[in-house]
């Protein structure tokens, strides 16, 4: 291994907006459970799932009307 590098001719990291946050969030059992058996019936993990759906949320801006108006 070399003593020192030269990272100056270095390139950002093309990919760093891909990058997802990890964040905590309650969910209730039944969410859980439904994304659960998705992931089973998918194979997919449902964290993937759920972020799927949200992203789908998100590409769509959909809302939602507030029950508690």
């Amino acid at each position: 291994m070399k003593a020192n590098y030269d990272f100056s001719k270095g390139k950002k990291n093309p990919y760093i907006k891909q990058l997802k946050k990890q964040v905590t969030i309650n969910l209730s059992e039944e969410v859980l459970d439904y994304f659960k058996d998705l992931s089973e019936k998918t194979t997919i993990p449902y964290q993937t799932l759920i972020n799927f759906y949200l992203l789908d949320c998100v590409k769509n801006k959909r809302t939602i009307e507030s029950m508690w108006k």
